[in-house]
C-alpha cells in the first residue's frame, strides 16, 4: 500500500473544507451563499429550502467522500 502524496491530502482537505462551508451554509441559510451566481440557480429552479437541502446533502457527501477517501484510498 502506497502512502498517500501531499496533493493527495490537499484534495482530501479541499473535499471536507467545501464540503464544511456548504452544510453550514445549508443550516445556518447565509444570504451571501445562496445569492452567489451559480446557488441561485438552485435557489430558482428547488426555491431556498429545496436548495438549502440540496446543499446540505452535497456538504455531507463531500465530507463523506474526504474521510472514506482518507481512510481507505481510491487506487
Amino acid at each position: 500500500m502506497n502512502p498517500m502524496e501531499t496533493a493527495e491530502y490537499l484534495v482530501l482537505a479541499i473535499f471536507v473544507l467545501s464540503g464544511c462551508v456548504s452544510l453550514a451554509a445549508a443550516i445556518f441559510n447565509f444570504d451571501w451563499f445562496f445569492q452567489s451566481r451559480k446557488a441561485a440557480t438552485f435557489v430558482h429552479w428547488l426555491g431556498r429550502n429545496g436548495a438549502r437541502l440540496f446543499y446540505g446533502l452535497l456538504g455531507i457527501a463531500l465530507i463523506s467522500a474526504g474521510i472514506l477517501f482518507f481512510f481507505f484510498g481510491y487506487r
